[in-house]
């Protein structure tokens, strides 16, 4: 059984429903999943009850409501206090030496079982999907005494463990956390404390939006090969940094609300849908619509982005 951890506030309970679809969806019907689920409140017992027809029997979900759990860290406005909650994980799972953990504004596409089965890592902390870091972000990961080039997005993660509770790494990340200066929090911290201890991923485990725009390719060839892009744009995990699809066009826009889609109808309706984008995302689907409006991304990026 392979173990994902999920986080997400009862608001995100459809983006968390997609991703879990995702995530069946490229999962061996014979192969089961355990996904728990970190809360900062309780869940009603309704949306549990929506989540397991999902999966159905050949998945397990625990719930684990961590309101106030951490205390005097350091909570940025932009993000909720979930999002943190993945640096407690080697204490709150005792009885799990490995896990995945997942980012609810990810759509899967790839075998994560086989991912979890295959991947040794050793004395490594964590394995992750390392950024091609633009020329902005070059000295802000080296103010944070990082390797610019060895620097993880933590949306998508395989952690060790074990090796994180044998080296008491919680209370080291928890520390580090009480600063009021990191602009991506608990990301920054886990490339701090845990790095020369990071395992890099192909990263199409984690394709974050830069990896989907043609004007950073360069920025991505630096750090990965032609093999890799190709990869990202045929089967990447979708990782939508900066603008979610349920609220405005962005990359790869049309494979959200494909995965949407499918939802059954009594999730769906856990929350208002946003309509127009929903039209668009018809109109989108459409081989007439889908070529006019990439066609004018196209040109917006060459006027934009000419030099």
């Amino acid at each position: 059984m392979t173990p994902i951890v999920i986080a997400f506030t009862p608001n995100y309970f459809v983006p968390a429903a997609t991703t879990v679809l995702s995530i069946l969806c490229h999962t061996p019907e014979n192969e089961k999943v355990h996904i728990i689920v970190l809360l900062s409140e309780e869940l009603p017992d309704r949306m549990k009850e929506k989540l397991q027809a999902l999966g159905g029997a050949r998945v397990d979900y625990t719930y684990i409501n961590l309101k106030g759990r951490l205390g005097d860290v350091y909570i940025d406005e932009r993000y909720t206090e979930a999002a943190s909650y993945r640096l407690l994980l080697p204490q709150l799972l005792p009885d799990f030496d490995k896990v995945v953990y997942i980012d609810c504004d990810i759509i899967v596409r790839n075998n994560i079982a086989r991912l979890y089965k295959t991947i040794d890592l050793g004395q490594n902390y964590l394995a992750g999907v390392f950024e091609a870091p633009l020329d902005f972000q070059v000295e802000r990961f080296r103010a944070l005494g990082c390797n610019p080039y060895r620097y993880i997005n933590s949306g998508f993660l395989l952690m060790n463990l074990a090796q994180l509770r044998e080296d008491n790494m919680v209370e080291r990340m928890l520390e580090e956390l009480k600063v009021d200066y990191l602009e991506f929090p608990d990301q920054d911290v886990l490339n701090r404390v845990c790095k020369g201890r990071i395992m890099g991923l192909p990263p199409y485990y984690n394709s974050i939006r830069t990896f989907f725009l043609p004007q950073y390719k360069p920025a991505f060839l630096k750090q990965y090969s032609e093999k890799d892009w190709d990869e990202v744009h045929t089967h990447g995990n979708i990782h939508y940094t900066g603008g979610k699809p349920w609220n405005i066009f962005t990359v790869e826009f049309g494979v959200w609300w494909q995965y949407y889609d499918q939802l059954p109808d009594d999730i769906k309706g856990e929350w208002d849908v946003n309509s127009k984008l929903y039209a668009l995302y018809k109109v989108y689907r459409t081989r007439l619509g889908r070529k006019i409006i990439d066609g004018g991304q196209r040109v917006y990026r060459k006027l934009k982005y000419r030099k």
